[in-house]
Protein backbone atom coordinates (compact mmCIF):
# COMPACT_ATOMS: atom_id res chain seq x y z
CA UNK A 1 0.00 0.00 0.00
CA UNK A 2 1.41 3.23 -0.98
CA UNK A 3 1.48 6.72 1.11
CA UNK A 4 -0.41 8.72 -1.33
CA UNK A 5 -3.19 5.91 -1.25
CA UNK A 6 -3.89 6.49 2.19
CA UNK A 7 -3.38 10.33 1.90
CA UNK A 8 -6.16 10.88 -0.64
CA UNK A 9 -3.67 12.63 -2.73
CA UNK A 10 -3.29 11.86 -6.87
CA UNK A 11 -0.66 10.52 -7.62
CA UNK A 12 -0.29 12.24 -10.83
CA UNK A 13 -0.65 15.90 -8.94
CA UNK A 14 2.04 14.54 -6.02
CA UNK A 15 4.39 13.86 -9.16
CA UNK A 16 4.68 17.73 -9.59
CA UNK A 17 4.59 18.43 -5.84
CA UNK A 18 7.59 16.21 -5.27
CA UNK A 19 9.32 17.38 -8.61
CA UNK A 20 9.22 20.87 -7.32
CA UNK A 21 10.22 20.37 -3.72
CA UNK A 22 13.39 18.21 -4.92
CA UNK A 23 14.03 21.54 -6.61
CA UNK A 24 14.03 23.28 -3.63
CA UNK A 25 15.30 21.19 -1.50
CA UNK A 26 18.52 21.83 -3.47
CA UNK A 27 17.90 25.35 -3.40
CA UNK A 28 17.65 25.16 0.46
CA UNK A 29 21.11 23.12 0.61
CA UNK A 30 23.09 25.64 -1.47
CA UNK A 31 21.64 29.01 -0.20
CA UNK A 32 22.30 27.15 3.87
CA UNK A 33 26.01 26.28 2.87
CA UNK A 34 26.19 29.94 1.41
CA UNK A 35 24.91 31.25 4.52
CA UNK A 36 27.61 29.31 6.20
CA UNK A 37 30.72 31.01 4.27
CA UNK A 38 29.26 34.92 5.18
CA UNK A 39 29.16 33.80 8.72
CA UNK A 40 32.81 32.74 8.59
CA UNK A 41 34.00 35.47 6.36
CA UNK A 42 31.90 38.44 6.85
CA UNK A 43 34.39 41.23 7.67
CA UNK A 44 33.80 45.49 8.43
CA UNK A 45 31.85 47.33 10.49
CA UNK A 46 28.78 45.28 10.67
CA UNK A 47 30.87 42.49 11.81
CA UNK A 48 28.75 41.42 15.14
CA UNK A 49 25.29 42.21 13.77
CA UNK A 50 26.11 40.02 10.47
CA UNK A 51 27.81 37.54 12.12
CA UNK A 52 25.28 36.52 14.52
CA UNK A 53 22.31 37.12 11.61
CA UNK A 54 23.84 35.11 9.50
CA UNK A 55 23.98 32.21 11.82
CA UNK A 56 20.60 32.73 12.84
CA UNK A 57 19.33 32.32 9.27
CA UNK A 58 21.73 28.97 8.66
CA UNK A 59 20.43 27.44 11.12
CA UNK A 60 16.40 28.28 10.46
CA UNK A 61 17.83 27.12 6.71
CA UNK A 62 18.96 24.32 7.97
CA UNK A 63 15.85 23.45 9.65
CA UNK A 64 13.64 24.23 6.49
CA UNK A 65 15.87 21.57 4.94
CA UNK A 66 14.68 18.96 7.09
CA UNK A 67 11.48 19.84 6.58
CA UNK A 68 11.15 19.94 3.09
CA UNK A 69 13.53 16.83 3.15
CA UNK A 70 10.54 15.15 5.71
CA UNK A 71 7.97 16.36 3.51
CA UNK A 72 9.44 14.38 0.33
CA UNK A 73 9.15 11.55 2.84
CA UNK A 74 5.70 11.71 3.22
CA UNK A 75 4.71 12.15 -0.45
CA UNK A 76 6.60 8.11 -0.95
CA UNK A 77 9.89 10.33 -2.40
CA UNK A 78 13.28 9.51 -1.41
CA UNK A 79 15.22 13.35 -0.89
CA UNK A 80 18.51 13.60 -2.28
CA UNK A 81 21.48 13.64 0.24
CA UNK A 82 24.21 14.37 -1.83
CA UNK A 83 25.54 17.88 -2.44
CA UNK A 84 27.12 17.07 -5.87
CA UNK A 85 23.39 17.18 -7.02
CA UNK A 86 22.05 19.91 -5.04
CA UNK A 87 25.16 21.89 -7.05
CA UNK A 88 23.96 20.20 -10.68
CA UNK A 89 20.38 21.12 -10.14
CA UNK A 90 20.05 24.56 -7.83
CA UNK A 91 19.26 27.42 -8.92
CA UNK A 92 21.76 29.51 -6.73
CA UNK A 93 25.20 29.35 -6.81
CA UNK A 94 27.56 28.53 -4.52
CA UNK A 95 29.43 32.07 -3.34
CA UNK A 96 33.08 31.45 -1.88
CA UNK A 97 35.22 34.00 -0.31
CA UNK A 98 32.52 37.09 -0.01
CA UNK A 99 33.89 39.39 3.27
CA UNK A 100 32.26 42.20 2.46
CA UNK A 101 28.79 43.31 3.73
CA UNK A 102 27.78 45.27 0.70
CA UNK A 103 28.33 42.15 -1.32
CA UNK A 104 26.76 39.58 0.51
CA UNK A 105 23.37 40.96 1.29
CA UNK A 106 22.57 41.29 -2.46
CA UNK A 107 23.35 37.71 -2.67
CA UNK A 108 20.89 36.91 0.24
CA UNK A 109 18.25 39.01 -1.46
CA UNK A 110 18.52 37.00 -5.10
CA UNK A 111 18.60 33.87 -3.25
CA UNK A 112 15.27 34.70 -1.37
CA UNK A 113 14.16 35.60 -5.03
CA UNK A 114 14.63 32.19 -6.38
CA UNK A 115 13.19 30.82 -3.09
CA UNK A 116 10.14 32.66 -3.18
CA UNK A 117 9.63 32.34 -6.95
CA UNK A 118 10.24 28.58 -6.35
CA UNK A 119 8.03 28.27 -3.32
CA UNK A 120 5.05 30.35 -5.03
CA UNK A 121 5.10 27.74 -7.60
CA UNK A 122 5.03 24.95 -5.20
CA UNK A 123 2.00 26.37 -4.00
CA UNK A 124 0.42 27.16 -6.43
CA UNK A 125 1.03 22.75 -7.98
CA UNK A 126 0.02 22.26 -3.95
CA UNK A 127 -3.55 23.34 -4.00
CA UNK A 128 -4.11 21.91 -7.24
CA UNK A 129 -3.22 18.79 -5.73
CA UNK A 130 -5.37 19.15 -2.66
CA UNK A 131 -1.77 18.89 -1.21
CA UNK A 132 -3.06 20.90 2.16
CA UNK A 133 0.27 19.81 4.44
CA UNK A 134 2.65 21.25 1.46
CA UNK A 135 0.79 24.48 0.66
CA UNK A 136 1.32 24.75 4.87
CA UNK A 137 4.79 24.20 4.65
CA UNK A 138 5.04 26.47 1.99
CA UNK A 139 2.97 29.20 3.67
CA UNK A 140 5.06 29.20 6.83
CA UNK A 141 8.26 28.68 5.00
CA UNK A 142 7.08 32.68 2.58
CA UNK A 143 5.93 34.27 5.25
CA UNK A 144 9.58 33.93 7.25
CA UNK A 145 11.33 34.81 3.83
CA UNK A 146 9.29 38.08 2.89
CA UNK A 147 9.76 38.94 6.55
CA UNK A 148 13.17 38.33 5.57
CA UNK A 149 13.42 40.51 2.12
CA UNK A 150 11.64 43.27 4.01
CA UNK A 151 13.96 43.00 7.41
CA UNK A 152 17.17 43.03 4.96
CA UNK A 153 15.53 46.11 2.14
CA UNK A 154 15.80 47.84 6.20
CA UNK A 155 18.96 47.62 6.33
CA UNK A 156 19.49 48.69 3.02
CA UNK A 157 17.85 51.85 3.50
Amino acid sequence: MSILSITGIEPAHAAKVIESLHQLLADFQVYYTNLRGYHWHVRGPQFFTLHAQFEKMYDEAAEHADDIAERLLQLGATPENRFSQYLQKSQIKEQTGVSCASEIIPQILDSLKVLIAQERKIAALADEAGDIATGDLISDLLDEQEKSVWMISALLG
